[in-house]
């Protein structure tokens, strides 16, 4: 006649009570009335109306004491308080039920007829009662094992994602100063050797950075705003060396909204500035291409500087730091590849989703 509830915080009636409770007991108490109908005189709406009145009372008591006291002592268990009420509840219930059905009187007990229905809803009561209990303190207790299951890990993936953001702003945190500090070096290289460009180059960092450093603690950003700010790179570097470097960018448009970890074209043009063109001494060409295929996004920058050998075999911190930034934003899914160009130079290719930014 019981049933397990939900796992909630809900206290008081609302959890004696539930609906899934009331529910089962008027199916099981329906079931008993029905059952001990078959050997009684009484009319059968009488016979199941007794068995409902023991069924709820038995449901009020299992609810009373799975509530009730607040704590107990370390000697009993409550579901066994519980299997007790309820098995206590039933003959209580039945002689309550023959007590207001029979003229508010006890005289039904001096009545075989009567007397033998009393015994027999109280023992079928008895006999099924703390079975239905049973059941539904283990249906309840598996609900909340799964309930504490999906909290536990609704809490992990917080506390991964959580994780991730971390990780990602220490990784991002580490590209600014790695790309602050070569750009302030360039200019100060201008500065010392007393070029005139000096001013013009300094003014054109400032515009830039105050472009540039707002994103920096951006989590994500398009292909095109990674553009601009390569553009604005490159025609600082170009005042810097006009004779010694030339550039072109070529990107699709379909590509411009697409989404991607700050700074990561601009963490490739200026590794290929500072390890590629910068060597050299006839300079070089810095070549971006960027192309949709099959739903990812393919980017290419080529320079024509020195090369790996001359350069240094290895990614570098910059290279390895976007590369793991690319995985982390990407949950593995991207690729960073290095190769050689022929007779010298260096292609970085990028892989990744397309995908694009929900404004």
């Amino acid at each position: 006649m019981l049933i397990a509830p939900s796992p909630s915080k809900t206290q008081g009636i609302a959890l004696a009570l539930g609906w899934r409770r009331l529910l089962a007991t008027l199916v099981f108490a329906t079931l008993i009335g029905l059952l001990n109908s078959v050997a009684s005189q009484s009319p059968t709406s009488l016979v199941v109306g007794r068995a409902l009145l023991v069924g709820f009372v038995a449901l009020l008591g299992f609810g009373l004491f799975e509530q009730w006291p607040a704590r107990l002592p370390g000697w009993i268990a409550r579901w066994v308080l519980q299997l007790v009420a309820v098995v206590v509840a039933m003959p209580l219930a039945a002689l309550l039920a023959y007590f207001i059905t029979t003229g508010n009187s006890f005289a039904f007990l001096l009545h075989d007829m009567k007397r033998t229905g009393f015994v027999m809803l109280s023992v079928t009561g008895m006999l099924f009662g703390p079975w239905i209990a049973l059941t539904a303190m283990l249906r309840q207790r598996e609900a909340f094992a799964r309930g504490q299951a999906l909290a536990f890990e609704l809490e992990r993936s917080e506390l991964e994602r959580r994780a991730l953001d971390a990780r990602m702003r220490l990784l991002q945190s580490q590209v600014q100063p790695h790309f602050l500090f070569n750009t302030l070096a360039n200019v100060q290289a201008l500065v010392d050797a007393g070029s005139p460009q000096a001013s013009a180059v300094l003014r054109a960092l400032v515009a830039y950075l105050r472009a540039a450093v707002p994103r920096l603690n951006e989590p994500l950003t398009t292909l095109g705003e990674e553009l601009q700010l390569v553009r604005a790179y490159l025609d600082l570097m170009h005042m810097r060396m006009p004779d010694r470097l030339q550039y072109a960018v070529d990107a699709e448009d379909a590509a411009l909204d697409l989404r991607c970890p700050p700074l990561t074209l601009l963490t490739l043009v200026e590794n290929a500035v500072r390890h590629g063109i910068d060597p050299s001494e006839e300079g070089g060409r810095i070549e971006i291409d960027v192309r949709l295929l099959n739903q990812r996004c393919q980017v290419r920058v080529c320079d024509t500087g020195v090369g790996l050998q001359a350069a240094g075999n290895g990614l570098g911190t910059g290279l390895a730091n976007l590369r793991e930034r690319l995985q982390q934003a990407f949950s593995g899914n991207a690729q960073l590849r290095l190769s050689s160009l022929e007779p010298h130079g260096i292609c970085v290719e990028l892989d990744f989703p397309a995908e694009r930014i929900i404004k």
